[in-house]
């Protein structure tokens, strides 16, 4: 790197809600670190969530009087939802690691956590969401984000990362950020933790990658642009479950906000242009994004009724698409069909087999892709891998720029896995980074090599 460059022991590529927590879970540790975030505030698609977090056996769940609950349950839930092809390693890992996670945020960094309550989203066996009282996933980034300052944690905004630093050993050295006024900075470090993004808003990789979505709405952050898997290959390391994701069928159109998928959980069904239902909406919202993009049009409806309007009331983004004027409310089937715009008869034979009352009330919705979950192949302590299965000195990653556990397909997102990879991840990689920087590790800076072509 040039010389005269500063250096941190640790460096963190996003500050979302990975970068967050492996910064506070450093600081507590004593270990200095610096979060460059490419925005002006920390957003990512942690902001853009709904802000539930799945942990099994955390203090919050015990006090909400939840106590048949485990990793080992929850890890099953995982692995139930994949078809057991999500990778076993970290299913273990990040089970076992939510929970002093989120103990910790809320013991020692003021994180009021609660349980949701009142339903279970699909496949899930035991109530285990974690939020905060404002159930967005704006309100956890901003705790968060809150924490990381009272803790002590540097935060660089408005710092895009393009360039990784690496000797010829490919061993990493520290990275090179462009800043507002198109200066090129530098920062070196003895651990860097990629905790930056997936792909979803790389329209080519996703194409490549993700066929299947080629034409379905980004409902995520711009910032998914796949640097990360740019820089991985680069530097040969492996990727794995690069066919994962998680979508969403209930894209709110054309307001483009999301609607709670509880609604479907607790009784909600969806139909088509001409009425008809067309899938099972228990089995769960990120493989129903592909179901609804098969509809004509691309295009379906949400149906529920006066119990289920009262439950959609109290998530913030249904009452922000209500506002904007998404919801239609008809007495009865008939002008429920007019609403919409089908067929009566087929409408009424379809709610007949539905235990909806009347009045009704419908949302009109498409598939949407909201962030991959695949990336850097990494081992139980996230570190990024090679080909050959060897870590990449120095180089970690976790949340949206690694693999995830969601496997290698749409079906396996079970609710919250995003979230899971973030905190657990975050979790994670900082205990490695405490060792690492504990053993004095010295880096070379012989013959670096500068990838700064490798995002493109």
């Amino acid at each position: 790197m040039p010389a005269g460059t500063p250096a941190v022991p640790a460096a963190i590529v996003g500050a979302g809600a990975c970068g967050l927590t492996a910064a506070l879970m450093l600081r507590d540790e004593g270990v200095d670190c610096v979060l460059l975030e490419r925005d002006a505030r920390p957003q990512g698609s942690s902001a853009l969530s709904s802000g539930f977090v799945p942990a099994a056996g955390t203090a919050v769940q015990r006090a909400a009087g939840v106590l048949d609950d485990s990793p080992a349950r929850f890890a099953a839930d995982i692995q139930a939802k994949a078809h057991g092809t999500a990778a076993p390693h970290l299913v273990s890992a990040y089970t076992e690691a939510i929970v002093p996670a989120l103990d910790a945020l809320q013991a020692r960094h003021g994180l009021a956590f609660e349980l949701l309550d009142g339903f279970l989203y699909p496949g899930h066996s035991v109530r285990r969401m974690h939020t905060l009282r404002e159930r967005t996933g704006a309100a956890l980034v901003a705790a968060l984000e809150t924490a990381s300052q009272r803790a002590g944690a540097m935060l660089v905004t408005e710092a895009l990362v393009r360039e990784l630093w690496c000797d010829a050993s490919e061993r990493v050295l520290g990275v090179g950020y462009l800043r507002p006024d198109g200066a090129l900075e530098y920062l070196g470090c003895d651990v860097l933790l990629l905790a930056c993004n997936g792909f979803g808003g790389n329209p080519a990789l996703v194409r490549e990658l993700l066929p299947g979505m080629r034409d379905a709405p980004f409902a995520g952050h711009v910032g998914n642009d796949g640097s990360a898997i740019a820089w991985g290959r680069a530097l040969g390391a492996r990727l794995a479950d690069l066919g994962g994701y998680q979508g969403h069928g209930s894209w709110v159109v054309p307001q483009g906000a999301l609607m709670t998928w509880a609604v479907m959980t607790a009784g909600g069904v969806q139909v088509n242009a001409r009425g008809v239902r067309f899938h099972d909406e228990t089995e769960g919202y990120s493989e129903a994004a592909v179901n609804v993009l098969a509809q004509p049009g691309g295009i379906a409806w949400n149906v529920f009724d006066d119990r289920l309007l009262a439950l959609a009331r109290g998530f913030p983004d249904f009452r922000d698409a209500e506002s904007a004027g998404a919801l239609r409310t008809a007495p009865d089937a008939a002008a429920l069909a007019r609403a919409i715009g089908c067929d009566a008869p087929t409408l009424a034979a379809t709610l007949a087999t539905t235990k909806l009352i009347a009045p009704y009330h419908a949302v009109k919705v498409t598939g949407a892709l909201f962030h991959t979950q695949g990336g850097l192949d990494i081992d139980a302590s996230c570190r990024v891998l090679r080909d050959d299965g060897r870590p990449i000195p120095g180089l970690l990653a976790a949340g949206g720029a690694a693999r995830g556990v969601s496997g290698n397909a749409a079906w396996g997102y079970l609710s919250g896995n995003g979230l899971l990879s973030a905190f657990a991840g975050g979790f994670i990689a900082a205990r490695t980074t405490v060792a690492l920087v504990c053993a004095g590790r010295a880096d070379s800076v012989t013959n670096p090599i500068d990838l700064s072509g490798a995002a493109g």
